[in-house]
């Protein structure tokens, strides 16, 4: 037993001596650890935490919702450095975990929809006590969403997301939009707590109720941001119509305990979309590429998902170019493929490219894998009749396969990659990258990514196979 589960069974012994046994539980994306400690019969949750002012803000949220008949957990007990204390334990159920299990791709079951409507009913109760007495000044970092918060977050998607990706933005421009974009979000009003991370993974189901965790970070903001933080959690993937049907039950909710616009409220809610996923992005980026915790990774395709269902709404885009066009990059970004990783199963990335460009960049931190040179076999792409075609078309995959050469290339290098699919499958891995170039990337190396992708779907039915075509003359993903 660590120094850490000592000091928090030592606690839970001075409320009950028989508590005996403290298991640790899995961490999530803070510094936070959590702790179940065990007697016969109950059991309570133990929480190590260094940063005290960021406890205290907790302490203070919990005791005040407490006193509002609010959903959350009871403190129990609280040691005299302020770093360790107990919990109520709500169970390992979430919202998210109820939600994967009773879903069928876009159709959701009814208990759950149920779980989010009654989630929708106490959201209101739970921002309307900032008007109501909550103390904000022990909110930490900061007290409220202001300009300087939504700075911090929109900087930290462009260097942690954008800079990381490779992005290519003009920085000054990009500011400039940034300012704007703020300016347009603190027009709403914003006199009421804000959750700041009200997403599934912290409403716990007990009973068959909900119950809030991890509000610690709350502070001042408008409404539209936590129902937001909801309605559009990356890996929740909730579907659009759903998302509108709980959006207009939050409305409704929020109607019967105050006087809304909800004209105006809708005015604003798209860009408080937009500035929760961009920050979103920044911590996927910050957790996933720089820190390595690739299982942050396989949320950014769902983030990129509902940008590409949001810009269409955006009505002030005009406003702001230079941050449109970004998001635009992003979601015509071929990485987003290949950050789509399942846990636990290899996934071999096949990539046409063309040497003018580049080689692609390995984003999942594996570093790299196969390059094949494909440009001293014969190139179709120089005879007029196959000039505007692709490695895809019949008439180019004609013309390669009657050179033997370029049969021979695709011999050795298929065995080549079979071979490490073989070793990579014995030894668990989970990525491997297989890239071919030629000069413009759209014959041969797309031929030939092509016929390797085929052949490894079909040898091995098991693994994950990603195909990407850089050029654009391609879908970008198949």
């Amino acid at each position: 037993m660590n120094p850490t589960e000592q000091n928090l069974l030592l606690l839970a012994k001075k409320i009950n001596p028989n508590f005996c046994r403290v298991e640790k539980l899995q961490q999530s994306g803070s510094n936070r650890q959590y702790f179940r400690i065990f007697a016969e019969n109950s059991t309570i949750i133990g929480v190590f935490n260094h940063d005290v002012k960021e406890n205290s803000a907790f302490f203070s949220f919990t005791n005040f919702f407490l006193s509002q008949k609010i959903n959350v957990p009871k403190v129990i007990a609280i040691d005299e450095t302020q770093q360790y204390y107990l919990l109520e334990d709500l169970g390992d159920e979430t919202l998210f975990s109820l939600l994967s299990k009773n879903r069928n791709e876009e159709k959701i079951e009814k208990s759950v929809v149920a779980l989010y409507k009654k989630t929708l009913q106490q959201l209101p109760l739970l921002q309307l006590s900032g008007k109501k007495g909550l103390d904000f000044s022990v909110c930490y970092p900061r007290s409220a969403f202001d300009k300087q918060s939504m700075l911090w977050d929109l900087n930290y998607f462009k260097y942690y997301f954008l800079k990381l990706v490779k992005i290519p933005f003009d920085e000054q421009l990009l500011e400039d939009d940034f300012h704007r974009f703020i300016d347009f979000l603190l027009e709403a009003d914003h006199d009421y707590f804000m959750f700041r991370d009200f997403q599934s993974r912290n409403i716990m189901i007990c009973n068959d109720e909900p119950y809030f965790i991890d509000y610690q970070g709350g502070r001042k903001g408008a409404l539209q941001y936590d129902v937001a933080s909801l309605l559009y959690d990356g890996k929740a993937d909730l579907p659009p119509e759903l998302r509108e049907e709980l959006l207009q039950y939050y409305l409704e909710q929020l109607s019967t305990q105050i006087c809304i616009n909800k004209e105006l409220f809708c005015k604003y809610y798209h860009g408080f979309v937009l500035i929760r996923i961009l920050q979103a992005l920044g911590t996927y980026g910050f957790r996933g590429y720089y820190e390595k915790k690739s299982h942050f990774l396989l949320s950014i395709p769902f983030a990129v998902k509902n940008l590409n269902y949001l810009l269409p709404k955006l009505d002030f885009s005009a406003q702001i170019p230079t941050l449109i066009n970004v998001i635009q990059k992003i979601c015509e970004s071929d990485f987003v493929t290949a950050c789509a990783l399942p846990e636990n199963t290899l996934t071999v990335t096949v990539t046409s490219f063309s040497y003018k460009k580049g080689i692609p960049q390995d984003m999942t931190s594996n570093g790299g894998g196969f390059v094949f040179d494909c440009r001293a076999l014969p190139n179709p792409g120089r005879l007029p009749e196959y000039k505007n075609a692709t490695g895809k078309e019949q008439n180019v995959i004609e013309y390669l396969e009657k050179h033997s050469e370029a049969q021979h290339f695709k011999e050795l290098t298929t065995q080549l990659v079979l071979q490490s699919v073989e070793n990579y499958l014995e030894r668990k891995f989970s990525h491997l990258m297989v890239n071919f170039g030629c000069t413009g990337g759209q014959h041969r190396s797309v031929y030939f990514s092509e016929k390797l992708a085929e052949k490894l779907k079909k040898a091995y039915p098991q693994i994950n196979v990603v195909l990407v075509h850089k050029n654009q003359l391609f879908v970008q993903q198949n």
